[in-house]
């Protein structure tokens, strides 16, 4: 048996529907979860108080030298964090807007925020101008950056940004200099900002004036707002959520339920996703430490340093990882990295999330690691986590596994309005909603809740904008998106940021961007184009213009396709759908001539069971074609 499963309690284990049917029988207000975040962090720091919770390390060669915090001295310094916001002004509904690299002190103001007031992550890699539109929208009090550090222009982004932030009272730095000078007696100094107008202070510096006993004021109820975080994409206008602290900590009990029982050690977790993103905040972190876990926080790039992959094994045996969180694109890089002699034993899952895991990918780790793939899905208006795969059930390779229990789940059809009309029959394709404690309260700009809740029988569902079947033992597959979002490398990407840009082309009558399928990152921006009326453009114009007039770099086009005319509905809508069908036709073409494989036919098909499927025809042998073509999320058949 699996080191970690030694510790799960067998009470509340979680396999099969009828066990969440069971596990219901208790209600949820008997289960007496903790009202708040800032709570569950001190009832987890209870159970191990001297145990350890954060091991950070700066550098991944330095992996086995990592600066420890105990439960009792991670608490403290979220209290203590907790404590500084509240001197600074920071009241129950005033926001603490954060851009931060993965580190101790991200971890501080998530929760220290959240306590005081309400914490915002900001994507650090966005731009200055987006930046300080997110910090409008937000109303944000104060803002916490990485101060000025070589390679990284956290800083100067953050300097930009406020300047267009009228409600900002001032800015709180954090200094990795520490971290890798390891300086016994680190002096936490500000950096100067000569004409910014708003004052600088050290986070760090402010943090040790206060004691970090308690909380030196009324702490938050369950209901109050807790966290807001930026959804519908990282990149375009801000969608920001809206979230509390009961729908945290259900989320984050939930799933300890699912994989660790109802009071079973949490283990040794590894965080490598960013933690402006909710599965990196609630699964590699408020999760585990709510049941006494340690968090191993690898370098403040996480995954995107290239080092940590490369170590990653290593890293594992040193730490006896129990569970990791990833998405497909660490996994693939993870396949190309040897195990050698480590042992690895330990750990006993991965979670799989944020974008659709390729059916070859998935067997293939499984069978050269050993270690057990459990695919999720979650938004971040639904906490982070909505159904999983039991890790004490069969594999079911392509499904996103049961709902969490007390949340709802279910497969929906609803008219073209929106409006519901009934719930679908086993099998049968329809838009998946969930309803529960988890459910996010909105969001911020009340122009984005159009069309969010469905109205069934007088109760509200959350509309995911997700095509999903339930099979007839209640696992969910994804169908389809009927949201438009680009998925690349786990990030989500609004096609509108991309389409609008290109419409301020002189030339540019329609544009639509869709995904295009990639092994390695899911997903690929590419833009179709329609011009106008006598009106000409080369594609490689409108790549670089589309390349030079937006933001955010993971934007960008791979590819721009003119084409004589946008496929539209019959109201005259462009029908993305044929241009994902194309774009996948194309991938197979692709694919075939760097694999020797002599195609027949290609066609590409909306099935209702499993979203877009490539209907190959292929003479002779076809081995390598199918082994290159089942790195992809799309499934085909070879005829």
């Amino acid at each position: 048996m699996l080191e970690s499963s030694k510790s799960r309690d067998d009470a509340g284990r979680i396999a099969t529907l009828a066990d969440i049917e069971t596990f219901e029988a208790i209600p949820l207000e008997d289960r007496e979860l903790p009202t708040t975040t800032h709570a569950m962090l001190r009832a987890g720091a209870a159970l191990a108080p001297d145990a350890p919770a954060l091991s950070f390390f700066p550098l991944a060669a330095d992996y086995a030298r990592s600066f420890v915090w105990s439960h009792a001295e991670l608490i403290r310094d979220v209290t203590r964090a907790a404590n500084a916001f509240r001197r600074l002004g920071v009241e129950r509904k005033d926001v603490v807007a954060f851009m931060l690299p993965n580190l101790p002190e991200t971890h501080f103001v998530i929760w220290g925020g959240e306590a005081a007031g309400i914490a915002f992550a900001i994507n650090p890699l966005l731009e200055p101008d987006q930046i300080a539109e997110l910090l409008r929208a937000a109303e944000a009090k104060w803002l916490v950056a990485l101060g000025p550090m070589a390679g990284l222009n956290i800083w100067e982004k953050a300097r930009q940004a406020t300047a267009s932030a009228p409600d900002l009272k001032g800015l709180l730095t954090v200094d990795i200099l520490p971290y890798l000078t390891r300086s016994e007696s680190p002096q936490w100094i500000a950096p100067s900002a000569p004409g910014l107008g708003l004052p600088v202070l050290s986070l760090r510096g402010e943090m040790e004036r206060e004691s970090g006993d308690a909380l030196n004021f009324d702490p938050p109820q369950a209901s109050d707002l807790s966290s807001y975080v930026c959804t519908g994409g990282t990149t375009g206008l801000p969608k920001i959520a809206m979230r509390t602290h009961s729908s945290e900590v259900f989320d984050a009990w939930a799933m300890q339920v699912y994989t660790h029982g109802a009071a079973g050690s949490a283990g040794t977790v590894f965080c490598g996703l960013p933690l402006f993103h909710v599965n990196g905040q609630l699964v590699t972190g408020l999760a585990p430490w709510s049941r006494g876990g340690h968090v191993v926080l690898g370098t403040p790039q996480g995954y995107r340093d290239k080092a940590v992959l490369e170590r990653f094994w290593a890293i594992v045996e040193h730490y006896r990882i129990n569970a990791f969180s990833g998405v497909p694109t660490v996994y693939a890089a993870l396949l190309q990295t040897p195990i050698g002699s480590h042992d690895v034993s330990s750990v006993e899952f991965g979670y799989c999330g944020a974008a659709p895991m390729p059916t070859e990918l998935f067997r293939s780790f499984e069978a050269k690691t050993g270690i057990r793939i459990l695919e999720a899905y979650g938004l971040t208006e639904g906490g982070c986590a909505s159904s999983v795969n039991p890790p004490d059930a069969e594999s079911r390779i392509g499904s996103v596994g049961l709902r969490l229990p007390y949340q709802d789940m279910a497969v929906m059809v609803l008219d073209e309005a929106g409006a519901f009309l009934r719930f679908a029959e086993v099998d049968e394709a329809g838009v998946l909603a969930i309803k529960g404690p988890n459910v996010f309260s909105g969001y911020v700009n009340p122009i984005h809740n159009a069309g969010l809740w469905i109205d069934c029988g007088g109760e509200r569902w959350l509309n995911t904008g997700d095509l999903a079947r339930q099979d007839a033992d209640g696992y969910f597959w994804l169908t389809g998106r009927k949201k438009e979002l680009i998925i690349r490398g786990g990030h989500n990407i609004d096609p509108k940021l991309i389409e609008e840009a290109l419409h301020r082309h002189p030339a540019v009558g329609l544009a639509a961007a869709v995904g295009r399928p990639d092994s390695r990152a899911g997903e690929t921006p590419v833009l179709y184009v329609q011009l106008k009326a006598g009106a000409t453009a080369s594609e490689t114009e409108l790549l670089e213009y589309a390349s030079a007039h937006i933001p955010e770099r993971a934007a960008h086009p791979k590819s721009v396709k003119i084409l004589q005319a946008m496929p539209v509905t019959a109201v005259g809508k462009i029908f993305k759908p044929a241009l994902s069908m194309m774009e996948i036709a194309d991938v197979v073409r692709v694919e075939a001539a760097a694999n020797a494989a002599q195609l027949t036919s290609v066609d590409v098909m909306q099935d209702a069971k499993r979203g877009l499927v490539a209907r190959v025809g292929i003479l002779g042998d076809s081995r390598a074609f199918r082994s290159a073509i089942g790195a992809y999320a799309f499934t085909t058949e070879i005829v």
